[in-house]
Order: structure tokens, then sequence, then C-alpha cells
């Protein structure tokens, strides 16, 4: 900002500085405490003793408004590059006037009304030690940019090389999907020729024995005319030209079976290296948006409506995740905002914080993103040993049995002052009390699983026309309650409670799962293969595949093959693994390259394979055709590892 920029009467009373650095500021009324604005970013560059002037590039209307009133004041945050700590201070709008080079824009002079003697002191000596080594910074500077440059570069190249490896193993992807299909299609051709072989060895026998019967007939040898010989001998050769001839074709096609059989596992070789690779980049992306002063992760990377937004639901997959990799670190940072600085309403959470200031960003509580904050303390407890956040799931667990004990028949509603109840937080009870129980070793805790497991029994678990219903008097068919039946009661323990564990695993794969085209962001159209929100006929929007419930459904599968191995049924085992390998495979072609400058290229999933549109259980997918997801890219990472978040393992 040019010194002219200034109204006259303010040139003098402002040091010029030739960089600039961020201000954060809100608006505060004339009493000097009542906030009545949210964080807004300015810079500044020109200094005074008492007061700074501050450049807002692009001010909404409202804002701009407000800046005008008579008496408004603002809080400020001055982030200075001497100080590790921000300076704070209240000070009053001098004037203000609209930037003549930044339509929108406003320049702010301020005086200070409440600032620390030594923190001003500071910031005039940052502002004198600009002025007078001036040439020693432009030096700085100049190397600081010419480092910044090769930054630049390098992130460039790493974002290529990223991108590169996602399309890779998609091509890979869909190299084997191909070839899947060519060997089932060859294998169709192989057993029809097998069975008109079989019918026509039959046919031949049948001859043959006719043949016989009439030579051995003592009685009817000497008629045997030869005409009657010539035509069984005829009818034999032509059967057996006809053998040979399926006989050859039979060996052409298994001899393409074979081929196709070798191309398939060079292909399966090299996915597994390049699933390797991206499941790697992927578990990255969640590390590089993890905010360091909060520890949050932004849920949806793109989606300018929920920038910043970190759901509650999201940060437990994402600590799950980092516990998992070992990474207790990172899980403690984001246990941490939770257990020490999140705000709450008496003992549960909101919804969903802003990630960098970790502010509510919906004041809304409901009962299952509190119980998976729960469950993801359990499992850092049990992976890393360390208790230190117990007391954390434990609070969580008593506000939750506290909502129970409301209920006569022990189910759980949606949470504090709500009348609806869903299968699937009463699903996440039933698994976060009983690892509180593990754990613990407290008999409340199994208590409460038992109540819930007793309420699922009564208004969920219907063996009828709709196995699983999506709530109490609720028949909706949502996919991720069929997904964690499997995931949270298990095989074993539905069967014991008269539940098809098999039917619950058909009747989700008859009504939700589907293949759709799905446009990838660099514009090349690939079949996915998974796991629709709900029933696609019961939708106009069409098909659209879910990444997450694809996943959910996939660590199902996973779990029944287990399931089937320990019964000692290895065909059925194969049947669930093979069809958990393919889901896996086809969500490996969903994977997007970050299109931010802090992914650099890295791999996540999107929420689904069309943006902003009805799931069709009261909420949307998010924006953007490159919009990362951190619930479906968790949750996929979980299926790879085979690592089940309703479940403690030892």
């Amino acid at each position: 900002m040019r010194k002219s920029d200034l109204p006259e009467s303010e040139r003098r009373k402002y040091l010029r500085l030739d960089t600039v650095f961020p201000v954060q500021l809100r608006l505060v009324g004339g009493d000097g405490r009542s906030f009545i604005s949210d964080w807004l970013q300015g810079f500044t560059s020109d200094i005074g003793k008492g007061g700074i002037c501050i450049r807002i590039n692009k001010a909404r209307i409202d804002i701009a408004e407000k800046l005008k009133q008579p008496g408004m004041k603002l809080s400020l945050s001055i982030e200075l590059p001497i100080g590790s700590k921000a300076v704070n201070a209240l000070a009053k709008i001098a004037w203000l006037r609209e930037d003549p080079r930044q339509p929108g824009g406003y320049l702010v002079g301020v005086s200070y009304e409440q600032i620390d003697t030594a923190s001003c002191l500071a910031i005039m000596r940052y502002a004198w030690s600009k002025k007078l080594f001036a040439p020693v910074l432009l030096s700085c500077i100049g190397v600081l940019a010419a480092l910044l440059a090769v930054n630049a570069i390098v992130n460039y190249r790493l974002t290529r090389e990223n991108s590169a490896l996602v399309k890779k193993l998609v091509s890979v992807v869909q190299d084997t999907a191909f070839v899947k299909k060519n060997i089932k299609e060859i294998g169709d051709e192989r057993r029809r020729v097998e069975e008109t072989l079989f019918k026509l060895q039959a046919r031949l026998q049948n001859v043959a024995e006719e043949k016989f019967r009439i030579a051995q007939d003592v009685k009817h040898k000497e008629s045997l005319e030869a005409k009657k010989e010539q035509e069984l001998n005829s009818r034999i050769e032509n059967l057996t030209t006809e053998k040979s001839a399926l006989e050859a074709r039979l060996a052409a096609i298994q001899r393409k079976e074979n081929i196709a059989g070798e191309e398939l596992l060079r292909l399966d070789k090299r996915r597994v290296v390049l699933e390797k690779a991206n499941f790697d980049k992927m578990y990255r992306w969640l590390e590089v948006h993890q905010n360091p002063r909060t520890g949050l992760v932004m849920s949806f990377e793109g989606d300018a409506d929920i920038a910043g937004w970190a759901f509650i639901y999201d940060q437990s997959l994402i600590a799950q995740v980092y516990a998992y990799a070992g990474d207790y670190q990172r899980c403690r940072r984001l246990l941490n905002f939770f257990s020490t600085k999140a705000k709450r309403e008496k003992s549960l959470f909101f919804n969903a914080y802003y990630a960098n200031e970790g502010d509510p960003a919906e004041y809304v509580v409901h009962a299952g993103p509190n119980i998976w904050l729960g469950i993801a303390a359990c499992q850092y407890t049990n992976k890393s040993k360390d208790s230190s956040y117990l007391s954390l799931a434990e609070e969580i667990a008593g506000a939750i049995m506290d909502l129970q004990n409301q209920d006569p028949e022990g189910g759980i509603r949606g949470g504090p002052g709500l009348d609806w109840y869903s299968t699937e937080h009463n699903l996440d009870a039933y698994a976060f009390f009983r690892m509180l129980y593990k754990i613990t070793g407290e008999k409340q805790y199994n208590q409460a699983a038992e109540r819930v497991l007793g309420w699922l029994l009564r208004h969920t678990y219907d063996k009828t026309e709709v196995p699983i219903k999506r709530g109490k008097g609720d028949s909706t068919i949502a996919t991720d309650t069929y997904a964690w039946s499997i995931a949270a009661v298990g095989p074993e323990k539905l069967e014991a409670i008269g539940m098809n564990p098999d039917r619950i695993i058909e009747f989700a794969e008859q009504n939700c799962s589907i293949s759709v085209d799905f446009l990838r962001p660099e514009g090349r159209t690939v079949q996915i293969k998974g796991f629709d929100f709900a029933p696609q006929r019961h939708s106009g929007r069409g098909g659209v595949v879910s990444s997450e419930w694809t996943a959910q459904m996939t660590m199902a599968f996973k779990i029944m093959s287990g399931y089937y191995l320990k019964k000692g049924i290895p065909a059925k085992a194969q049947e669930y693994a093979a069809k958990a390998d393919d889901y896996l495979s086809s969500l490996g072609s969903m994977i997007i390259s970050s299109a931010s400058a802090s992914g650099q290229g890295e791999g996540c999933l999107p929420c689904a394979t069309q943006e902003h549109v009805d799931t069709g259980h009261g909420w949307m997918t998010p924006k953007g055709k490159s919009t990362g997801s951190v619930a479906g890219t968790a949750y996929t990472l979980f299926v790879y590892y085979n690592y089940n978040p309703l479940e403690l393992k030892d």
C-alpha cells in the first residue's frame, strides 16, 4: 500500500513498510466486549505508534456497512514475523475509505485503545528494523523468493508424480476389470462346451451300446441287416467327429483362459504395488491436512460451502487411522482438542467444528457422532495402552446412558431434546459399550449394550420384507445399517438372536449394489461398482456410488469371509473374499488427486460418484468434482488394512 492511499491528515502518523504481514480482525460493539462478526483477514504495511492501517481485500456488503457505523471497534490479532505469539489489541476505527486499487476492498485506519506496551514497542521495533535494514531484508526476500520458486517447482513435480500414480492405478484397475469380465465370458463358454461335450459323449455311448446289444443278440444277429449296421457305424463316426471338434474347441478355450489368467495375475501383481503406493498417499493426505493448532482435519476439501468444517464423526475415523498406523502423536493432538478445548453441550459435543479455529461450526448435538468419538478414544486406548483419553470415552458414555435411561425399552434417541431413533446410532452404541466393558470390566457397560441389543430386536430387525429398518417405525432402506449390523453385532451374535447374516448381505446387494459411470476430474469416464446410499429405484437422481458406504459393505464382506473360514467352509469364505476384492478394486478407480496446494496431488476419495445429490436420507453429497472426503478415504483405508472400527481387537 502506498502512503498516497492514506488521507492527508494521517500520512505523517504512519511509518511505511515495504512488505505486509497478516492481521486478523473482528468487529466489536461499542462496549468493547461483544463480537458481531467472525474473524476477517487483513494485511498491513503502514504502522504508527498509536495504530495501524489495514487493507481488507474483499469485504462482504454487510461487513462493509458495519465498518461504517459510528463507534465500531475492532479486536485485532497481529501476526508479527519476529514473534511466535500474535499481538492482541482493541482499537477504534479512525477512518475508512474504499481501496482504489481493489474493487470491494477497504483501507481502515485504527487507533489502539487497549494494547500491551511491550507488544506496541515490539511492533515499532519491527517497523524501524524494516526501514533501517531494507537492503538486507530485500536480499533475504530475494533468497526467500528463490527458495519459494524452488519449492514451487518441487511441489509441481510432486503433484504431477502423485497424479500420475493415481492414473496408473485407475488404468490397472480398469484393465483388471476388463480381463476379469473376459475370463468370466471365457469360463461361461468353456462350461457350455463342456456341457455339450458331456451330452455328446452320452449319445455316443448310447449308440455304441445299442450296436453292442444287437451284435450280442443271437436271435437277431443273423437278421442284422448290413444297412442297420452301416447306419449305426455312420452315427458313431459322426458323433466321434463332432466330439473331436468339441475337444479341439475346448482345448482352444482353455488356452485362452490360461492366457487371460496369466494376464490377470500380471495385472494383480501390478495392482497390489500401485494400491499400496496410492493408499500410502491417501494416508499422507490425511496427515498434511491436520491443523497443527487444533489437531482437527477438515472433512471435505473442495466444497466452499463447508470449507474448514470438521465433522466429529470424520474426526473419529481419522483418529483411528492415526492410531492404527501407530502415529500416536497425531491421534493425541486430535483427541486432546475434544478432551481440553472443544465447547460442549453439557457432556456431549456439537456435530462439527471449524478445523482452523476450533469453534463450533454446527450447533447441533447428535448421539451417533459423539458415540463415534468415544469409539475412537477406546480404539486409541486399546492400541496404545495409554489411558489418557479413557475418561473422555466414559464421559460420553455417561451422557449416552442418560439418554438411554429416558427410554423404558433401552433405546437411544437421536440426541438431547430429539424424539427420533436411528438404527445406526444404536448399532454404534452397542459396539461402544462393548468396547468399554472389555477395557474397564465395568458391568454397567455390558448391561447398557444388552439393553441396546434388546431395543434393536424389538424395533430394527424385522425378519419379513425388510430385514433391517432405518429406525424406530422407519422401514427406509439405509445401506450403512446393513454393513454396520455385520460389523457391530457380528455374524455369530446375529445368528444367535435369530438373524441371518447372509440374508442381510444378500438384501443389501440386491437393493443397493449398483454399477455407474464416473466422470473423473481429468475427463476420463470409468465404471464403478459399489453401493448407493439407498435403493436406486427409490431415487429420481439415478444411481450413485458412495465411497464410504461401499467401503463399509466391503468390510462386511471381509468379516463374513473370516466367519466362514472359522466355520470350516472355505468355498463360502472365498466367495465373500472375492466380492470384497472386487469392490475394493473398484474403489481404486474412484481415487482422485488432491486439488489443493497443500494436498500436493496426494490421493483421496470423493464422497460419491456425483456431486451435490440427494442421498435419500435428508442430506446432500458435497459440491465439487474434485472434493476429497475424509470419511470415504479413511474407511477405504480401514478396508485395505482389514481394520473394523466397530470391533475392539487385541
